[in-house]
C-alpha cells in the first residue's frame, strides 16, 4: 500500500497540497511510519482562498508550517473513530473539531471523502483549508 504522500501524489486533485508539504519541507515526515490522520484540502479547497495567499504562505515557510500541521493529528482515525470524539489535538497544537450533525465535517470544512488508508495512517479530504483559532 501507498504512504500518505504517494496517495496524494498519485490522486491528481492535490496538487497545491504536495507544492505546500514539499515547500515546507514535511514530505519526509508524511512518508515516515506515523500514523497519522491527515485532512487533506483538495485543490479546490485552496483555490477557495484570497488570491495571493498561497504564495505569500510559500514565502512565510513557519506560517505554512503550522497551517499544513494543523491539517494533521496522531495516529489513525477512521470515521467510525471520529464520530466518539468532539476534538483532537493536531500536530500544530490546536484542536481540531469535528461535527456529524449534517455530514462529516472538520472545523468549517466538509469532509468529500472518508476512509482513504494509507500505509501510514488515513486521508480525509476536505473542501476547505481549516485554519487554526
Amino acid at each position: 500500500m501507498a504512504d500518505i504522500v504517494d496517495i496524494a501524489v498519485g490522486a491528481g486533485s492535490f496538487s497545491t497540497l504536495v507544492t505546500a508539504v514539499q515547500a515546507a519541507n514535511l514530505v519526509d515526515a508524511l512518508k515516515s511510519p506515523g500514523p497519522f490522520t491527515v485532512f487533506a484540502p483538495n485543490d479546490d479547497a485552496f483555490a477557495k482562498l484570497p488570491p495571493g495567499t498561497i504564495q505569500t504562505l510559500v514565502q512565510n515557510i513557519p506560517q505554512l508550517s503550522r497551517i499544513l500541521t494543523f491539517h494533521v493529528v496522531a495516529g489513525k482515525y477512521m470515521k467510525a473513530d471520529l464520530e466518539k470524539l468532539e476534538s483532537l489535538p493536531s500536530l500544530e497544537g490546536s484542536p481540531i473539531p469535528f461535527h456529524f450533525e449534517d455530514g462529516f465535517e472538520v472545523k468549517n470544512a466538509t469532509v468529500l471523502a472518508a476512509d482513504i488508508e494509507a500505509d501510514n495512517g488515513v486521508i480525509h479530504v476536505i473542501d476547505t483549508v481549516i485554519l487554526m483559532g
